[in-house]
Parts: structure tokens; sequence; C-alpha cells
């Protein structure tokens, strides 16, 4: 996602209440719920989540808690939403 201009830091924000009680990150079928940025822009912010399902994904996504995110985000970015599918073959997470 791109930030507006200085925008980076209340994207990030926004993106990590995510993780609060009843957010979509803190969903037990949240299995990945990960807030990245550039190193060169601040204003270029990733998000990464892994769901047991792309069914529970929606479900979730469907809730209020997660409308109200994806409803804040839309002024905070300059540029629209990239979406990439990825399917995990291995690796390792350590936070």
């Amino acid at each position: 996602m791109t930030a507006q201009p200085g925008a980076g830091d209340r994207l990030v924000e926004l993106l990590l209440t995510g993780l609060n009680e009843g957010s979509p990150g803190a969903s037990a079928h949240c299995l990945v719920y990960l807030v990245s940025r550039s190193a060169s822009d601040p204003d270029l912010v990733h998000l990464t989540e892994g769901w047991t399902s792309q069914e529970t994904h929606h479900q979730i996504f469907a809730r209020e808690a997660a409308q109200a995110i994806v409803a804040r985000l839309g002024d905070m970015l300059a540029e629209e939403l990239a979406y990439t599918d990825y399917v995990p073959v291995g690796g390792k997470a350590v936070i």
C-alpha cells in the first residue's frame, strides 16, 4: 500500500489496530498478520496475512470491525491497493 505523502505512520498505526481484540488479526483463523514498511520509502507499507481458508477470510472481513478498518484506508492511500495471492510452500517467520 502506498500512503499519501507523509501518512505512512498513520497507515501503519491503522493496520496494527487489526490485531486488537475483535479485529481480523486477532481471529484464531488468522495465522499471519504482519505489517511491514519499505526501508527506503516510509509511505510504502505491506500487509501480509495468512488465513485458515479463503472462506474464513471473507467471513471475518464481512464483520463490522474489519469493515471499519477498510473504510479508513481510503483516505490514507495514494494509490489503489495492490493484491497478491500467495500460497506458502515453506519458510520461517520469527518476530
